[in-house]
Protein backbone atom coordinates (compact mmCIF):
# COMPACT_ATOMS: atom_id res chain seq x y z
CA UNK A 1 0.00 0.00 0.00
CA UNK A 2 1.47 3.45 -1.47
CA UNK A 3 1.83 6.14 1.83
CA UNK A 4 -0.61 9.41 1.11
CA UNK A 5 1.04 12.77 1.47
CA UNK A 6 -0.60 14.50 4.58
CA UNK A 7 0.14 18.02 3.23
CA UNK A 8 -1.90 16.89 -0.75
CA UNK A 9 -4.45 15.09 1.73
CA UNK A 10 -5.11 18.04 3.94
CA UNK A 11 -5.27 20.63 0.99
CA UNK A 12 -7.86 18.80 -0.85
CA UNK A 13 -10.24 18.20 1.85
CA UNK A 14 -9.75 22.01 3.06
CA UNK A 15 -10.37 23.13 -0.48
CA UNK A 16 -13.74 20.72 -0.94
CA UNK A 17 -15.08 21.74 2.90
CA UNK A 18 -14.16 25.63 1.69
CA UNK A 19 -16.31 25.46 -1.55
CA UNK A 20 -18.90 24.00 0.60
CA UNK A 21 -18.85 26.84 2.77
CA UNK A 22 -18.75 29.39 0.11
CA UNK A 23 -21.75 27.82 -0.96
CA UNK A 24 -23.48 27.42 2.10
CA UNK A 25 -22.15 31.85 2.27
CA UNK A 26 -23.91 32.27 -1.53
CA UNK A 27 -27.19 30.55 -0.70
CA UNK A 28 -27.38 33.10 2.75
CA UNK A 29 -26.03 35.81 0.68
CA UNK A 30 -28.86 35.01 -2.05
CA UNK A 31 -31.98 35.00 1.21
CA UNK A 32 -32.42 31.09 0.11
CA UNK A 33 -31.03 29.62 3.45
CA UNK A 34 -34.06 30.09 5.36
CA UNK A 35 -35.94 27.88 2.85
CA UNK A 36 -33.26 25.64 2.78
CA UNK A 37 -32.69 24.53 6.46
CA UNK A 38 -36.65 24.32 6.81
CA UNK A 39 -36.45 21.90 4.02
CA UNK A 40 -33.59 19.84 5.38
CA UNK A 41 -34.82 19.61 8.89
CA UNK A 42 -38.75 18.77 7.28
CA UNK A 43 -36.38 15.45 5.81
CA UNK A 44 -35.09 14.80 8.57
CA UNK A 45 -38.84 14.79 10.25
CA UNK A 46 -38.18 17.31 12.33
CA UNK A 47 -39.68 20.85 13.17
CA UNK A 48 -37.36 23.96 12.15
CA UNK A 49 -36.07 25.63 14.94
CA UNK A 50 -33.21 27.69 13.41
CA UNK A 51 -33.31 31.51 12.04
CA UNK A 52 -30.93 32.28 9.78
CA UNK A 53 -29.27 35.32 10.03
CA UNK A 54 -28.46 38.10 7.57
CA UNK A 55 -25.51 37.60 5.03
CA UNK A 56 -22.46 39.60 6.70
CA UNK A 57 -19.40 39.01 4.33
CA UNK A 58 -16.71 39.30 7.27
CA UNK A 59 -18.77 36.35 8.79
CA UNK A 60 -18.44 34.82 5.84
CA UNK A 61 -15.06 35.13 4.83
CA UNK A 62 -14.61 33.33 8.58
CA UNK A 63 -16.45 30.53 8.41
CA UNK A 64 -14.91 30.10 5.01
CA UNK A 65 -11.46 30.55 6.41
CA UNK A 66 -12.04 28.26 9.58
CA UNK A 67 -13.73 26.04 7.69
CA UNK A 68 -10.96 25.14 5.21
CA UNK A 69 -8.07 25.61 7.89
CA UNK A 70 -10.28 22.73 9.51
CA UNK A 71 -10.29 20.46 6.47
CA UNK A 72 -6.52 21.24 6.29
CA UNK A 73 -6.03 19.73 9.73
CA UNK A 74 -8.46 17.09 9.34
CA UNK A 75 -7.35 15.51 6.21
CA UNK A 76 -3.39 16.15 7.05
CA UNK A 77 -4.31 14.23 10.64
CA UNK A 78 -6.05 11.55 8.64
CA UNK A 79 -3.45 10.75 6.09
CA UNK A 80 -1.14 10.98 8.61
CA UNK A 81 -2.84 7.62 10.50
CA UNK A 82 -4.07 6.04 7.80
CA UNK A 83 -0.18 6.17 6.84
CA UNK A 84 0.66 4.95 10.37
CA UNK A 85 -1.99 1.84 10.10
CA UNK A 86 -1.07 0.47 6.64
CA UNK A 87 2.85 0.59 7.69
CA UNK A 88 1.40 -1.63 10.92
CA UNK A 89 -0.46 -3.72 8.34
CA UNK A 90 2.64 -4.33 6.43
CA UNK A 91 4.84 -5.00 9.61
CA UNK A 92 2.10 -8.32 10.26
CA UNK A 93 2.96 -9.78 6.90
Amino acid sequence: MHAISPIKTGVTLGIVLGIWHLGWAAIVAAGWAQTVVDFLFRLHFVAPVLTIQPFDAKTAALLVAVTTAAGFVLGAIGAFAWNQLHRIEGRGR
